[in-house]
């Protein structure tokens, strides 16, 4: 067999096979979830995964309301923010973030887990939390993917 005519295929934006995806965080733990959303987002778990390059699929995220958090981290876990203005640093637990917005709390552990780069904020455009079991991507003809718990 010829060692020159096997060649590695980059993919690029323009050659991306992008789908959408459907995963539904009820009664599932955030950390399993975020990671293996972060994983669809990135594309590694397809065999063309290349790392420079956005070929990732589109993840919608339903039921993000029935979300469970493990031990003690609804009330010990703290989010940090502040505003750039002396004594401008607020405290957040999941708790309150969870009565706020549950979508928050997926959205904030899933940025975590994506690259701190252009490439990272493009993938996390891809992402799409809802509430509900109703999404308004039904005309993309999304695939439900089955998460591990």
């Amino acid at each position: 067999m010829d060692h020159l005519s096997y060649k590695t295929l980059s993919v690029n934006k323009a050659t991306a096979n992008k789908g959408w995806v459907v995963i539904d965080a009820g009664d599932a733990t955030l950390g399993r979830v975020a990671s293996q959303i972060a994983n669809v987002l990135r594309g590694k778990h397809k065999a063309s995964f290349t790392p420079n390059a956005d070929c990732g699929d589109n993840v919608i995220v339903i039921n993000s309301q029935n979300l469970r958090v493990t031990g003690k981290k609804l009330n010990n876990k703290v989010y940090v923010t502040h505003s750039g203005y002396p004594g401008g640093q607020k405290h957040t637990t999941v708790r309150e973030l969870m009565a706020k917005s549950p979508n928050l709390v997926i959205e904030r552990a899933v940025r975590g887990m994506l690259p701190r780069t252009r490439l990272g904020r493009e993938q996390f455009r891809n992402l799409f939390v809802y509430e509900g079991d109703q999404h308004p991507h039904e005309a993309q003809q999304p695939k439900t993917l089955k998460i591990n718990l």
